[in-house]
């Protein structure tokens, strides 16, 4: 099923903001349903099936992160976790959790739709499954063993690089933003240390770094990983 078809369920008791994201995913081609709080929510997934959750944090009674808790034991379905809450040990907190994203409000709603896109991406297993690795001209890199080589020859990653290419790997072709990247790994730092080790990194992979073919700059967006192929580990 095409992502921008994907069935969401919006959880937030702020009634303006629940309308205001029902209103643009759906211009934006998504089909949403809404609720106000934890057991509205866990109503409609008693009768309906989404395809992700865009969860808030903080409820009455409830919150979000005892809810995604919950659900996450029986229910592999995507959660995009918003809070007002920007702390490092909060955003931590939710992703230690399980859910796939985290994003602070207030928030650009461009920025909500690629998050969601790329959650949805991911689920969809447009990237290597367990036991594949993604080639991309001599290189190939196995993101479960965070392993790259050159024509068979090992090339030295550091963690934070590895981590960084994992995280791209996932998800081929997708733009991923900065501050996504450097809440999926822990080794990466903030936003600008992501860009120091996307300049590292490419001095490994690319034959002209300052044209990059394989990790490439999506103005306004983030960075993407643009690969040749995923094919069984050797």
């Amino acid at each position: 099923m095409p992502v921008d078809t994907a069935h969401i369920l919006v959880v937030d008791d702020d009634q303006r903001l629940r309308d205001l994201l029902d209103r643009f995913l759906t211009d934006n081609g998504y089909n949403v349903t809404t609720a106000g709080d934890a057991d509205e929510a866990r109503a409609s997934l008693r009768g309906l099936r989404f395809d992700a959750l865009v969860l808030d944090r903080m409820m009455p009674g409830e919150d979000g992160l005892c809810l995604a808790r919950d659900l996450l034991t029986h229910d592999a379905t995507p959660i995009l976790l918003l809070t007002a809450m920007g702390e490092p040990d909060e955003r931590i907190a939710g992703l230690e959790s399980g859910v796939d994203d985290y994003l602070v409000k207030p928030f650009e709603p461009r920025e909500l739709l690629l998050r969601l896109g790329n959650i949805l991406r991911r689920a969809a297993n447009d990237g290597p499954g367990a036991g594949e690795v993604v080639r991309f001209g001599a290189f190939r890199f196995d993101p479960g063993h965070r392993l790259l080589t050159e024509n068979d020859m090992p090339v030295r990653l550091t963690e934070a690089e590895s981590g960084l290419l994992a995280v791209l790997a996932a998800a081929p072709g997708q733009p991923i933003a900065r501050d996504e990247l450097a809440a999926r790994d822990s080794q990466a730092g903030n936003s600008r240390a992501v860009d120091v080790q996307i300049t590292r990194l490419r001095r490994k992979i690319e034959r002209d770094p300052k044209f990059p073919r394989y990790l490439q700059t999506v103005r306004g967006m983030g960075y993407m990983l643009q690969i040749d192929g995923v094919e069984s580990a050797p």
